[in-house]
């Protein structure tokens, strides 16, 4: 919204939200507020500003929040009834709203370990941040399950023959089926609030809590999808035996040698491209860490020009015509590290989510704030041997 200018009185404030309503004078005070400091004194108050900025946000959120509900039948009175009691909750403890609804099919109530499973809109949020802070989500392929464990079957492969029309057609060989599983971990933070934050009818208590688990939660999975070992976390691609590419089996990473130091470094990562299938290379791309692609940037070719492209018009860099995605978990370039990945990780790599947040309320453990343990179930690992190679340095 401009802040220079009055808002036009004849906005259209209609909303059946009646903390939108209450956000919406406050933002249209304190901006008035903020033009008359401006006309008196040629310049705003910068509390003024810094207050202007919290409401704007705060109508921003509600604004999302709208939008989410519409999307996740908020229009359903117990969905409604369920998000009321939510915040509730959420807000006072009073989890009366929640213990006392039928909503088994919602996949709602409480477990052996306490807490409540938190409405859509949260666990949306929260899943859209982490896409939008964990480098591997952004390029991996997302599964949501109910279940703690994801199975998928996998083909490895049947013989085909050519045969006449008369010719006697013997039974193929079949190489049948492997069954991945992809169980999930439990990942948890204990944000802190105060009581004045919980009791503030302008904070978006969800999107605060999304927030605080955002950049906790980011990192353990990051780390976890390269070099996680498996037990109550996702198996990391790195964590997989790696072995020469010439005895690359399924289950293992195979992997090219590479040497930066050596004069032709530039062909070991036309080795890396070339490693993985045709299939594989259309969607392939580079992941590495910052200082390795401090390294590669330096590369060049026979003739003097860089390996590394920059982007033009919007569009990303590209290393041999390849885009590069930074993962800071990935090892640096060291004898005996695979540094660098390549190949199609939509295929390659699988995160799986089990759809349900919990979120326990605790105001007794750190008094005078109120912890909120929330846990989170993720599960990945690598679901196409053949899709990605490493360079092992």
């Amino acid at each position: 919204m401009t802040k220079e200018t009055k808002m036009a009185k004849g906005r259209n404030v209609k909303t059946a939200n009646a903390e939108a309503l209450a956000v919406f004078e406050a933002y249209k005070h304190a901006n008035e507020a903020r033009l008359a400091e401006i006309e008196k004194r040629g310049k705003a108050d910068p509390l003024l500003d810094e207050k202007l900025a919290r409401i704007d946000k705060r109508l921003e959120a509600l604004s999302l929040k709208s939008a989410r509900a519409d999307l996740s039948g908020a229009d359903d009175p117990v969905n409604a009834e369920h998000s009321g009691a939510w915040n509730r909750y959420l807000r006072s403890g009073d989890d009366s709203g929640i213990a006392g609804l039928n909503l088994k099919s919602l996949n709602t109530g409480t477990d052996e370990q306490g807490g409540y499973v938190a409405p859509p809109e949260l666990d949306q949020l929260i899943e859209a941040r982490l896409m939008a802070a964990s480098p591997m989500r952004q390029i991996a392929t997302v599964r949501q399950t109910s279940s703690g464990t994801f199975r998928k079957p996998i083909g490895l492969g049947v013989e085909a023959r050519w045969a006449s029309e008369t010719e006697a057609r013997p039974q193929t060989a079949a190489d049948g089926l492997a069954l991945v599983e992809f169980p999930a971990g439990e990942l948890f933070a204990q944000p802190a609030a105060t009581q004045t934050l919980l009791e503030d009818a302008f904070s978006d208590v969800d999107a605060w809590l999304a927030d605080e688990v955002e950049a906790a939660f980011a990192a353990q999975e990051s780390a976890a999808f390269i070099s996680g070992d498996g037990a109550g976390k996702p198996k990391g691609l790195l964590s997989h035996e790696i072995v020469d590419e010439a005895s690359h089996e399924w289950g293992k990473i195979g992997a090219i040698q590479g040497d930066f130091a050596a004069g032709d470094a530039a062909d070991g990562l036309i080795d890396l491209i070339y490693a993985p299938k045709s299939q594989f290379r259309a969607n392939g791309r580079f992941v590495m860490n910052r200082r390795t692609v401090s390294e590669v940037r330096k590369l060049k070719d026979s003739d003097g020009r860089y390996l590394w492209q920059p982007g033009t018009s919007g569009e990303a860099a590209t290393l041999l015509g390849y885009g590069v995605t930074e993962i800071e978990d990935m090892p640096d370039i060291g004898a005996g590290n695979a540094a660098i990945a390549f190949g199609d990780f939509r295929r390659g790599y699988l995160i799986v989510d089990r759809v349900g947040t919990r979120v326990l309320r605790d105001p007794f453990s750190a008094k005078p704030f109120v912890l909120f343990y929330t846990t989170k179930r993720v599960g990945g690992g690598v679901q196409n041997f053949d899709a990605i190679k490493v360079m092992r340095f």
